[in-house]
């Protein structure tokens, strides 16, 4: 990948060549600064219109080494464009392949996990209006959004929880989340990869346990911690999801709306 630094080096490298030129073909062939310049532009560029042309030997033999330089300046340049470009292109590519998989968790696993969740959590209300998204949303709503949820504590219930339900469906989705970790795409989204740990771990946790009937309080507690981690890192990933479908596929977003985990009892019919 082509660092800053780097390219700024192949943009200037010409624009160096193309002052050298210039100030040598000034005093060696005592030419006027337009004459030199415009010298100096045709003879790179291999244009070579000879209206302006070298007289003496040393004029000649520093013409050869601009030739060579300035060419070879201008194809570096025009190759790392061309690089720079393609990578940036398999970039966006990438990056939307990991959006799509990103995807499938959703619809496959995460908006149902989501929605038990909050299920969980006795402050939900308190944010659950400001999660109905909708399409005139702008990038700057989920951006309001985002900082709100930043001050929401996401604790669920104890009593609440329905640990045998909860590794039912964990253990049901296994599979899916296991191949996504092994996925060295998602590997490199540090903070998918971490929810994608935090779900497997939660399942492991729950699957340590032969029965969930009269638990400790203090392993209650530990399963609690486990869920809380999962749940806050989904609610981020989720508002995420959201704004690429919001961005790049309005119908895909538009059934995600109407199935927001958020809400209550989400009804996916249009009426």
């Amino acid at each position: 990948m082509y660092s800053i630094k780097r390219f700024r080096f192949f943009i200037l490298l010409p624009i160096v060549v193309i002052i050298i030129g210039t100030v040598g073909m000034m005093a060696i062939e005592h030419r006027s600064f337009l004459d030199a310049l415009y010298y100096t532009i045709v003879t790179i560029a291999t244009v070579g219109y000879g209206d302006v042309t070298p007289i003496s030997t040393a004029g000649k033999i520093f013409s050869i080494f601009l030739i060579l330089f300035g060419i070879g300046s201008f194809i570096t340049l025009l190759t790392s464009i061309a690089e720079w470009l393609s990578q940036r292109r398999q970039r966006g590519l990438h990056q939307h392949r990991i959006n799509m998989l990103i995807g499938v968790f959703f619809t496959e696993v995460g908006n149902q996990l989501l929605h038990t969740f909050t299920s969980y959590d006795p402050n939900v209300d308190h944010v659950r209006r400001d999660c109905i998204i909708t399409d005139q949303w702008s990038e700057k709503d989920f951006s309001a959004l985002r900082k709100r949820l930043s001050s929401h504590h996401f604790v669920v219930t104890p009593s609440l929880l329905d640990l045998d339900m909860l590794y039912r469906y964990l253990k049901e989705k296994g599979d899916l989340l296991i191949r996504q970790l092994e996925n060295p795409d998602l590997v490199e989204n540090e903070s998918y990869s971490e929810l994608l740990w935090a779900a497997v771990h939660l399942r492991d946790e729950l699957a340590a346990r032969p029965t969930f009937y009269n638990l400790p309080e203090k392993d209650i507690a530990h399963i609690v911690v486990d869920v809380q981690r999962a749940y806050e890192m989904l609610v981020n990933e989720w508002l995420d999801y959201m704004l690429f479908l919001k961005t790049r596929y309005p119908f895909l977003f538009s059934l995600a709306a109407r199935t927001n985990p958020f809400v209550e009892n989400p009804i996916a019919t249009i009426s």
